[in-house]
């Protein structure tokens, strides 16, 4: 079987080492590779029409230098992309960030059939990930799913009325009205701002804000 793979990362030593690794699997699948450094050249490759629907396999780094034009900023803007341009194709997204936020971000937004954190990254995660991916199943490395189970433990935070209150900031009541719609005090919908700001992790934020992170993370 031959497949054919886009590798995207501004470091080309990096993807010559992907595609060592990746030409190691067991199933002995021969990998026909594209490479490009950077958003711009990806969008240009992904959507070029020759190319429609062309790759199998997408590995992308999620820094990359950007192409503001077409509002690529970082990998899963080019993965998003790549869901229109190549459909057929398996996104693994890539990054040295390991922060509980992003990785939600990253998941939540591009969808990619894996997502590796650098520091997990080696030859045996990547094949795993590689077998996984066709297996058309979703690979996460260990620090995503360590980061999302921290991310599910404050589940708690963000209960029934809580996001009543968020919707309901989010379309201009203040805290009086918000107090006499859901049947609390004034000071407990106070207390409860304060714990999903918290939850937001921007304790000292105000409405605004936690309005700006809460529609960043798709709960309005």
């Amino acid at each position: 079987m031959t497949l054919n793979i886009l590798l995207i990362d501004d470091h080309p030593a990096i993807l010559s080492g992907y595609l060592s690794v990746l030409n190691f699997n067991e199933k002995n699948i021969k990998l026909l590779p594209t490479f490009c450094h950077n958003c711009e050249d990806a969008y240009n490759i992904i959507t070029k029409p020759e190319n429609a629907n062309f790759f199998d396999i997408i590995f992308v780094d999620r820094s990359l230098p950007p192409f503001l034009k077409m509002k690529l900023k970082y990998g899963e803007d080019v993965a998003i992309l790549a869901r229109e341009y190549q459909p057929k194709a398996k996104i693994v997204i890539l990054t040295a960030h390991s922060e509980a936020f992003i990785i939600y971000d990253i998941l939540f937004k591009a969808k990619p059939n894996g997502l590796i954190i650098k520091g997990d990254a080696t030859g045996e995660i990547l094949l795993e990930a590689f077998d996984s991916i066709l297996n058309n199943k979703t690979f996460y490395s260990a620090t995503v799913t360590d980061r999302m189970k921290e991310l599910l433990e404050r589940e708690n935070y963000l209960d029934s009325i809580n996001r009543q209150i968020i919707v309901l900031l989010a379309q201009g009541f203040k805290n009086k009205t918000i107090s006499m719609q859901l049947g609390l005090s004034d000071s407990a919908i106070e207390k409860r701002k304060c714990k999903i700001k918290d939850f937001f992790l921007i304790n000292k934020g105000t409405d605004e804000e936690l309005i700006i992170e809460a529609r960043k993370l798709g709960f309005i």
